[in-house]
């Protein structure tokens, strides 16, 4: 709050209040300098000094939400005030009777319809300013009536929070609310409609305990307070200090429990790009146009020559070689990155978001590698521990969710080998995201764009189709480490490459994939656009024949390929010089 109790200052008739206070210069409570009241307000209510975003009315989140500041408020239930006769130092009924003086709102939840992008939608709204936005049963049942709407009217449900937690005064009835609106939540996702939260600052207790941390896709605004237990009862309980950044939007964010961090005036765009998708909106193809990447032409590419299968080997490894990100930015329009398992962390190298591929709205996942020392660092070098695979799994469920199609573009030598992996169930996650993509409804593909290493390729490989670019390699170990273990010395890797049968014709031959992508002469590393015109037609022509199946049927097609596959398969034995043994 910038400016009314903290002076001492009292206000009854809010009209003459908000004409004063336009007149007049501020203090921010966080920089302390004097701001005027008109610069705070052009600029979203967030102070022009310092940058912090103070907490909006119902009314000015509606408006820069909305399009064109046009919607409409829908009324909600009303309750009994008091039902405890709860009073501390002042009764109940006398907060009330002042939080709805000095706000001009009869609770904490105001619910209005509208559009974002075009797009219908319903956004309610938990008002920080009324008794710091706590919950009690007239905002529980304000939630729950907002959600019924949003079903009965199948618009998309944004639900913006800012709350301090359950409402004290009502004791167990307010603590029964983080019961009743997970209830409403959970018949809002059987419906398969949209929800969206928006984390404001602050967002504490039982809101978050609740519906707020249920949403398809949580969006933080930059500078919010998020958490449970607030970050003073926490030290007092742990005694020590807790990290400068803990419980921000962005320490949220890199624990993987929120998506994004967006600027408050970046809201509503970032909004009408999330719902286009979800609502499957027309798009036309992107205009695939890309540049490949300046290299050395000429630079001998070491143990090239030994045999074809070990050449292959070293081109999808090549250092020029287009990457997740790099097809995202080339194919995908709309593109969103989502971050997070929900759970413990965010993987940058397990990329994931949704977008629209070829103008076909999708869910898209798969490996990063990066390409600078400090990328490479980030991601990994697309080998991703057990909070990328969970991440993964989340993008398979609102795949299903919303019946849009998965794509995945792995490229990996493998899951990340660590303690960390170990600690946080790198098999169990490896092994689940293999079982949530074989059992999910909607139309899977999968494309080995790279390296397809063990069970960190598998993991987001089992698709209804399965492709593979030309150049790519497909194994259960690096051919290195084969010949290190079996023929005692990794300078047959060749050798062991041959043997393996890694290759994508090999693959094709074994019925392991459906389909081989051509490469430009050279390899995908000589020329990026035609590797994405390629790629791109080939996945699209896939989703689109996989589309006019029934979703209820693809998890039993897609069994039955992946139990048939091996059945009948010629074993081969390489033949091995006496030398190598």
């Amino acid at each position: 709050m910038l400016f009314g109790k903290i002076t001492g200052i009292k206000n009854r008739n809010r009209e003459r209040y908000e004409r004063i206070r336009r007149l007049m210069w501020i203090k921010c409570q966080s920089c302390g300098k004097l701001v005027y009241y008109k610069d705070y307000k052009d600029n979203h209510y967030i102070c022009p000094r310092c940058g912090k975003a103070f907490i909006m009315t119902p009314k000015q989140r509606f408006d820069l939400l909305f399009d064109n500041n046009d919607w409409e408020k829908i009324s909600l239930p009303i309750v009994s005030d008091d039902p405890l006769n709860f009073e501390d130092r002042v009764s109940y009924k006398e907060r009330l009777e002042e939080a709805r003086s000095e706000t001009g709102f009869h609770d904490a939840i105001t619910t209005a319809d509208g559009t974002i992008g075009g797009i219908p939608a319903t956004v309610c709204v938990l008002n920080g300013d009324f008794m710091m936005g706590s919950m009690g049963r007239a905002a529980g049942d304000g939630i729950v009536a907002s959600i019924e709407h949003a079903i009965e009217t199948k618009r998309p449900f944004i639900m913006v929070t800012s709350s301090g937690g359950a409402r004290m005064q009502e004791n167990i009835l307010s603590l029964m609310q983080m019961a009743r609106t997970t209830v409403a939540v959970n018949k809002l996702h059987e419906t398969g409609t949209p929800y969206i939260v928006l984390l404001t600052d602050p967002t504490f207790g039982g809101v978050t305990a609740s519906f707020a941390m249920l949403g398809d896709i949580h969006i933080a605004e930059k500078g919010a307070r998020i958490g449970f237990a607030g970050r003073r009862v926490i030290e007092q309980n742990i005694r020590e200090k807790l990290p400068s950044n803990f419980q921000t939007a962005e320490y949220l964010y890199e624990h993987g429990m929120v998506d994004m961090v967006v600027e408050r005036t970046e809201l509503h765009d970032a909004l009408a790009k999330i719902l286009a998708v979800l609502t499957k909106q027309k798009r036309d193809p992107k205009v695939i146009n890309v540049m490949t990447p300046a290299y050395d032409a000429n630079k001998k590419i070491r143990g090239m020559g030994e045999n074809e299968a070990y050449d292959k080997v070293l081109l999808a490894r090549h250092e020029n070689r287009p990457h997740f990100l790099d097809y995202i930015n080339g194919i995908v329009d709309d593109w969103t990155y989502l971050a997070g398992d929900r759970t413990f962390a965010e993987d940058a190298a397990m990329g994931s978001g949704i977008g629209f591929w070829r103008g076909i709205p999708a869910v898209i996942i798969g490996q990063e590698q990066g390409r600078t020392i400090e990328t490479r660092q980030k991601h990994r070098f697309g080998m991703v521990n057990p909070d990328g695979y969970r991440k993964a799994q989340r993008m398979m469920r609102l795949a299903e969710k919303f019946n849009l199609p998965l794509i995945s573009l792995f490229d990996t030598a493998g899951a990340f080998a660590g303690r960390e992996g170990e600690e946080r169930g790198q098999s169990q996650a490896v092994a689940s995201s293999i079982s949530t993509g074989l059992s999910i409804k909607t139309p899977y593909v999968a494309v080995n764009v790279g390296q397809g290493g063990s069970g960190g390729a598998i993991a987001i490989g089992t698709g209804d189709r399965v492709l593979m670019l030309e150049n790519a390699i497909y194994s259960v170990i690096a051919p290195e480490s084969c010949a290190s273990i079996l023929w005692k010395d990794n300078k047959y890797k060749a050798e062991a490459a041959q043997a393996m049968k890694l290759t994508a014709r090999d693959m094709a031959d074994l019925n392991v994939i459906d389909k081989i992508i051509e490469e430009p002469a050279g390899g995908a590393h000589t020329d990026w656009q035609t590797t994405m015109e390629l790629l791109s037609s080939a996945v699209a022509d896939e989703i689109k024949s996989l589309q006019k199946i029934s979703p209820d049927k693809l998890p039993a097609k897609r069994a039955e390929k992946y139990l048939a596959m091996t059945r009948d398969v010629e074993i081969y034995q390489p033949e091995h010089k006496e030398e190598h043994e």
